[in-house]
């Protein structure tokens, strides 16, 4: 079977591969938070949009421009974000915090816009994820077992697109799904334990 089984971090105990590449932002995230389950509304926007913005690029430009998108979007607080204007794209496109794409910048706008519209219809975006939530299955051996999309992720992407999200393909709703806990897709001699 082709693909990369667990390998030894710096502490000897076995993570994902991709976890141990050099960069002390990866171990950490992949430690603390991938994986983990993701509640609220804002805590899923906020997610929704970083995995937007990471589409084309290395996670990793995402994680180290992390603290200046929080900033630039008020805490990725949707009622707040949701009544950004013309000026409010202009300094977004301007901040080299941030990854600087039109598009996406007026995607996490316009998904703000969504969150809120879910809730006028008196559901969340917390409700509407977690519903394409599969059953708990085993973790994949290899790096190989773990898909990009799934009948799930596809279905996910689709609903999303539907209710007015933008930058929400299939690919990017898996790695929402993988990123907030909806599946556990580390390896199976990874050392970090995830419970839904």
């Amino acid at each position: 079977m082709s693909g990369s089984d667990a390998v030894p971090g710096p502490d000897g105990l076995p993570r994902c591969p991709w976890a141990v590449s050099g960069d002390p932002l990866y171990l950490g995230y992949h430690d603390d938070e991938w994986g983990r389950a993701v509640h609220g509304d804002a805590a899923l926007y906020e997610r929704v949009c970083l995995e937007a913005f990471q589409s084309g690029l290395a996670w990793i430009t995402i994680l180290r421009k992390r603290p200046a998108f929080r900033a630039a979007f008020a805490g990725f607080d949707p009622e707040l974000v949701a009544r950004f204007g013309d000026d409010d794209v202009a300094r977004l496109l301007a901040d080299a915090g941030i990854v600087r794409n039109r598009a996406k910048v007026e995607a996490a706008i316009s998904n703000a816009r969504a969150v809120l519209d879910l809730q006028e219809q008196g559901t969340s975006l917390d409700a509407l994820v977690w519903s394409y939530a599969p059953p708990p299955a085993a973790r994949p051996a290899t790096t190989a077992e773990v898909p990009a999309v799934t009948p799930a992720s596809t279905a996910l992407a689709k609903d999303l697109r539907r209710r007015g999200f933008r930058f929400v393909g299939p690919t990017t709703a898996y790695a929402l799904m993988q990123a907030c806990g909806l599946v556990d897709d580390h390896l199976a001699r990874c050392t970090v334990t995830i419970r839904r």
